[in-house]
């Protein structure tokens, strides 16, 4: 996906949209940010990796229409593409979440390549699909991750090029950030060399709040050029949205979150192609 990329050897870059922290705009940030690569004619996946399977929810998947889903693909050895689902954004594509995904943690220890099950499932390691592997038919594959680490969350960044970290401007916004740095160097270290930190996304930002500028001079100062110019501000259409089954930039695409994703979303084609990408 990257420029420096021979032709013949291009395929989606793969993010792990991915914070421990709960409640910090996770699943927000993945399906409001691939909404508008999308919109822009980039071809996207997103893989529900959560069991709440809010990003499924976020997409207008109800919970009754989901038949195969991540927990197939990961367990029982279902293609990827097997499990696939458009959405109702063109160029958008989605394998959902459902509740079996909660167990997959204990049936995850015995199973073998168990770390690497989602990097096999994508990169079609045992030959099972019919066509290209997913990896080469997308321009991004986004994954939206537990808030939590534990095997969904290391076979998420063991298949990922890269990890977006959506950062909520609070008090412990760093001390999280430090654990999560640490998770990630630990599996650079053991799973997945190629692993680096895409960008860190500033969420939930109030104008009006002290402690949300200081917080967001902290973790660039921290963490320099990696965190994005972009800020997400606390907004409440963006909160309104995944009860009607739809992303932000669908449900008011003039409101302020929704033009902040916009802006995010063209800030990462320039970090990930150059200038002229976006």
């Amino acid at each position: 996906m990257t420029s420096h990329e021979p032709e013949a050897a291009r395929r989606a870059r793969i993010i792990a949209v991915a914070n421990q922290k709960g409640g910090v705009g996770k699943t927000t940030t993945a399906i409001n940010l691939a909404t508008a690569l999308a919109a822009v004619g980039k071809k996207v996946l997103v893989l529900d990796l959560d069991p709440q399977g809010n990003a499924s929810t976020g997409l207008g998947v109800e919970r009754s229409a989901r038949r195969l889903s991540s927990y197939e693909v990961l367990l029982d050895d279902v293609p990827v593409a097997d499990a696939v689902c458009q959405t109702d954004i063109p160029g958008l594509s989605l394998v959902v979440s459902t509740i079996n995904l909660s167990g997959a943690e204990l049936e995850l220890v015995d199973a073998p390549r168990r770390s690497f099950r989602l990097r096999d499932a994508l990169f079609d390691r045992n030959g099972r699909a019919a066509g290209p592997a997913p990896a080469y038919s997308y321009d991004f594959i986004l994954i939206d991750s537990p808030p939590s680490l534990n095997l969904l969350t290391l076979n998420t960044l063991t298949a990922a090029d890269a990890v977006l970290v959506p950062l909520q401007c609070e008090f412990f916004a760093l001390e999280g950030l430090s654990l999560l740095l640490r998770t990630i160097e630990r599996v650079r270290a053991n799973f997945n060399a190629g692993l680096e930190i895409q960008g860190v996304v500033l969420t939930m930002f109030d104008r009006r709040n002290n402690l949300s500028g200081q917080v967001a001079h902290d973790v660039r100062s921290y963490m320099g050029d990696k965190v994005y110019e972009t800020v997400i501000p606390r907004n409440v259409r963006i909160s309104e949205a995944p009860s009607h089954g739809k992303p932000a930039l669908l449900y008011d695409h003039r409101c302020s979150g929704s033009l902040a994703y916009i802006r995010l979303a063209s800030e990462m084609l320039r970090r990930e192609c150059g200038p002229l990408a976006a």
